[in-house]
């Protein structure tokens, strides 16, 4: 049986807490592999690591730190294919899915390869006579790292590029339902000579975690997760001054107009709601079908599931694949389980026709879903897509800003104005036009508003580069000899 441990000081480090963790193979249901559950001890190892490697890798030259980025793109460029095999064995997702996960996390090295514009200061000469004031920004020390299992690859790429290249030192929590990225990871980034103890990986649970959270010599912790954990962490985190960005849960509405392209909506709801199983914090989970175009749009997503190929992520074909778990499927089952009682119709039931090995579900859609039933008000994370009927826009911008998450967002329509109107009114952090899954490109920065953020930045860009350093501001004065007095008054700029 495979064991997977943790990675400390530049090597595979073997746990010794006697706690392990199941790493299945979703597509099949049996076990795969064993992982090591960290003690806190072996979390202040890997901390006590990243401190010992910080003060020399804060001192490594910016562009020292852009050529160990340069060469850690094209090694996950090289390797794309063995990192996606690892999330479709792991997770489930199809491999094309996968792909694309490890391109938009290259994407984010990318972005961190320019640090040495990035982390350009300001410099205002003669700010008073003989007085020249500038601004810097220096990394914070060793930061952490708790990510999800939907995206394996790509939110620890996110966090570490950006951290790294700001000179901080880092420690990983991935998932432990599917760890075995971020220890190829860790090797990639000590072939591309990334110095050891700056890059630290502990697998585990909430032990773990809360070692993270309330260890001293954190300074920040980044999170990408359910809205209560992201809640948890960010209250635990800053109650333990930490600096903390956590990223929460989403309830995803895509509004369509009646002059939207309908078939271009119907493509898209498939496309957003049944990508990576609806294993996604951007999924769209509920279309909003203006009351004219609903019996049309309905139809046409219906008439287009049969056609979603779902089976193992690694054949030939397949465009979804397995849930994470066989207890996360049967939760996701019981939505659907229990729509009818809540007044909901089911048009395309997923629940028949399922293979009987691994921890499947077919798309699923139901029309006529109200709020404040379970199947609109909750994050359900798994291939049900919900239509919930709408008067017009106003009607459906109105539930969108009542929901408690603000995520992401879409509108499908050919009005300029009403386009322009909604970006306006809209209460979500990320809003796609004619778009369904509008995750910002790696020069921007990701985060939702509401109960979907918890902390004031965004994830990765610009925020990002924020997030990891603190700002310092230097006045100076380099007085001749000749002029020198002495001046006890408040010092002035005129």
């Amino acid at each position: 049986m495979n064991r997977i441990s943790h990675w400390i000081d530049g090597k595979v480090v073997g746990g010794t807490s006697g706690r392990t963790g199941v790493v299945f193979n979703p597509a099949t249901g049996e076990q795969a592999a064993s992982v090591d559950f960290a003690s806190v001890a072996e979390v202040d190892a890997a901390v006590a690591s990243a401190k010992a490697a910080f003060r020399a890798w804060r001192a490594t030259s910016l562009s020292r730190r852009a050529e160990v980025l340069f060469r850690m793109r094209e090694l996950v460029d090289a390797n794309r294919k063995e990192i996606a095999s690892l999330l479709t064995a792991e997770h489930g997702k199809v491999l094309s899915d996968a792909m694309g996960e490890v391109a938009r996390g290259l994407e984010n090295i990318e972005f961190a390869c320019g640090i040495p514009h990035l982390l350009k200061g300001g410099y205002s000469e003669q700010a008073g006579t003989g007085v020249d004031v500038y601004s810097i920004r220096q990394p914070l020390g060793v930061v952490a790292g708790i990510t999800p299992f939907n995206f394996p690859a790509m939110v620890p790429m996110w966090m570490f590029a950006n951290a790294l290249a700001c000179g901080n030192t880092f420690v990983l929590k991935p998932s432990e339902k599917d760890p075995s990225a971020s220890l190829f990871i860790a090797e990639l980034l000590a072939s591309a000579g990334l110095p050891p103890g700056c890059f630290n990986v502990v697998q585990g649970d909430k032990e773990a975690v809360d070692r993270l959270l309330t260890h001293p010599d954190i300074e920040a912790v980044s999170f990408v997760g359910s809205t209560p954990i992201a809640k948890y962490i960010y209250e635990t985190g800053t109650a333990n001054g930490k600096r903390v960005q956590a990223l929460g849960g989403a309830k995803n509405h895509m509004l369509v107009l009646p002059d939207a392209d309908l078939d271009m909506a119907a493509d898209a709801a498939i496309s957003a709601g049944y990508g990576a199983a609806g294993e996604r914090c951007m999924a769209i989970s509920v279309v909003l079908a203006a009351e004219s175009i609903a019996d049309e749009l309905v139809a046409k997503i219906a008439e287009r599931i049969p056609q979603v190929k779902v089976g193992p992520g690694n054949e030939p074909g397949i465009e979804m694949g397995p849930l994470i778990t066989g207890e996360h499927r049967d939760k996701v089952k019981g939505y659907v389980d229990t729509a009818g009682d809540h007044g909901a119709t089911v048009v395309v039931d997923g629940r028949e026709n399922v293979r009987s090995e691994g921890f499947f579900l077919n798309p699923t859609l139901l029309d006529n879903v109200a709020p404040g039933t379970p199947a609109y008000d909750d994050e359900i994370f798994g291939p049900v897509l919900s239509v919930t009927r709408v008067h017009g826009y106003e009607d459906g911008l109105q539930l969108i800003n009542d929901n408690p998450f603000g995520n992401g967002t879409a509108i499908f329509t050919r009005d300029g104005g009403a386009v322009r109107q909604f970006q306006f009114d809209v209460n979500v952090g990320m809003v796609g036009v004619n778009v369904p899954i509008p995750v910002p490109v790696s020069y921007y920065s990701f985060g939702g508003w509401k109960a979907s953020l918890f902390g004031d930045t965004h994830m990765y860009g610009p925020e990002g580069i924020n997030f990891y350093t603190r700002g310092k501001v230097v006045t100076s004065r380099w007085p001749d000899p000749s002029t020198s007095t002495i001046d006890l008054g408040f010092p002035e700029t005129r």
